[in-house]
């Protein structure tokens, strides 16, 4: 069977099943607990279909597996394979709908629309897999650049991993925070450098998949163009919440106008 055809399959199920699941546990966040995990497997399938012998196709499946690694204990150490781990923003969602809206955003926006994006972001490799090549400098390249988007995420995580646990800290000693979101280290730059760095990967692997075919011409820039307006409508809607929740983020915003591309404070 084609690895595509292998990989379409595996959408299926994962739709089916993440579907099912928000139905009997009412929790809608269960693509989110499988978002790190279902690229590496789609990749990894097309890998394995070259008998993990095109280098270039082995080093597209080993990135994807170094950001689902660390995308995965980022998510389980804020709480988010937990039970009631569900992402605050579905419940403010269902404050905003009718239950009948919610239930068909559910199945054709969480469920159907974000698994089928979480294809289309691996099929590079599928580009990959229909033009093998030697591997290039310009392969090189972009690893080196892939991998460096990749350490900019992790200090971006890990500030704002920090910086949540003091606050958590300081609230259960009865003390009022100095701040009560995070605007020290990469964030006095970007408001959400880790969103940054998250697309970034996904662009630099859709060119490595052109590399692949000698061409910047590949269908397969659905996947990270749809991926970045994702993430313009979720950071908008993140901001509205804090905005509501926060008063002075208002000031941070004015203070710090890049909402992605860390540039300046």
């Amino acid at each position: 069977m084609p690895p595509l055809h292998v990989d379409l399959l595996i959408l299926v199920g994962v739709c089916a099943l993440t579907w099912g699941l928000s139905l009997v546990t009412r929790e809608y966040s269960w693509v989110d607990r499988i978002w790190s995990i279902v690229p590496v497997v789609y990749v990894w399938v097309f890998a394995a279909a070259l008998g993990l012998r095109d280098a270039r196709l082995d080093a597209m499946a080993v990135l994807v597996t170094l950001w689902g690694a660390r995308l995965t204990f980022n998510f389980a150490r804020k709480g988010g394979y937990a039970r009631g781990g569900e992402d605050y923003r579905w419940a403010v969602l269902r404050q905003r709908m009718p239950g009948w809206a919610f239930a068909v955003f559910n199945l054709f926006f969480i469920t159907i629309y974000q698994n089928v994006l979480l294809l289309l972001i691996a099929l590079p490799a599928y580009t990959a897999w229909r033009h093998p090549s030697p591997l290039n400098a310009l392969d090189v390249l972009l690893i080196v650049v892939f991998l460096a988007c990749l350490v900019g995420e992790t200090v971006a995580d890990e500030q704002q991993w920090r910086f949540q646990q003091r606050k958590k800290a300081e609230l259960e000693a009865g003390r009022e925070p100095e701040a009560r979101f995070v605007q020290t280290g990469l964030f006095r730059y970007s408001r959400h450098p880790n969103y940054f760095f998250e697309q970034a990967q996904w662009w630099v692997l859709f060119l490595i998949g052109c590399v692949a075919a000698g061409s910047l011409w590949q269908w397969t820039v659905l996947g990270p163009l749809l991926l970045t307006l994702l993430f313009v409508g979720s950071t908008r809607f993140t901001e509205q919440i804090s905005l509501a929740r926060y008063p002075e983020y208002a000031e941070y915003r004015r203070r710090v106008r890049s909402p992605l591309v860390p540039w300046r404070g």
